[in-house]
């Protein structure tokens, strides 16, 4: 409608950058056209994925291997999953295609990364502090995210297993939640608020156009 605002180019940029998935898109070279924010961190890591001449790689022969052959289905309109693991580490890779091969328009596939895990997403602590956790309970609350039993917490922290379990349930009360399942469920839930550092590198697509403060 006329007189409303138009939403620019680099707005939408910015959105994408906080987005907790990374979000590639790549052209039929397999040259990368936009990286996200957690995109250029996952390429910066070179952990699992590298750029490498704007290229998008695995950090190995079989991943890149892996990675081709999903790049080259989804150029013919199919949508695949290609999974990653190296270790403990794990990345999943969905290639989604955003054009039709019959079209006209330009090739192109959207790649998405795994989504960030709850203990990365700053929401959590933000989260902790609007229910009044203090920074033991905080610190437990972390533990719970990454998946550990209430004996490794309290390994990690030198403390006695029923000083966790006394404050589980005192987080839980500050939460409102019944169980520690229902808590993590909720945590879970929460909107995504990526780190606001921006990982800036050297790709011709984040220059002026992805990199901002």
């Amino acid at each position: 409608m006329s007189g409303q605002p138009v939403m620019g180019r680099a707005h939408l940029l910015r959105v994408l950058d906080e987005v907790d998935y990374g979000v590639l898109i790549i052209d039929a070279q397999g040259t990368i056209l936009h990286a996200n924010h957690l995109a250029r961190h996952e390429l910066a890591s070179g952990r699992m994925l590298m750029s490498y001449g704007n290229s998008l790689l695995g950090s190995s022969a079989e991943f890149t291997s892996q990675m081709q052959t999903a790049m080259e289905a989804a150029f013919r309109g199919q949508r695949r999953l290609v999974l990653l693991n190296k270790g403990e580490r794990e990345l999943s890779l969905a290639f989604t295609p955003l054009s039709h091969p019959l079209e006209a328009d330009t090739p192109t596939v959207l790649v998405m990364l795994s989504r960030q895990s709850a203990c990365d997403n700053l929401a959590v602590r933000m989260f902790a502090r609007t229910i009044g956790l203090s920074p033991s309970e905080e610190a437990v609350l972390m533990g719970l995210c990454r998946g550990l039993e209430i004996p490794e917490i309290a390994a990690e922290h030198g403390v006695a297993p029923s000083t966790i379990r006394s404050q589980i349930k005192t987080l839980r009360e500050k939460a409102g939640s019944p169980s520690i399942r229902r808590l993590l469920q909720r945590i879970n839930s929460l909107p995504p608020v990526v780190p606001a550092l921006r990982i800036v590198m050297p790709m011709p697509h984040n220059a002026a156009e992805s990199i901002h403060p």
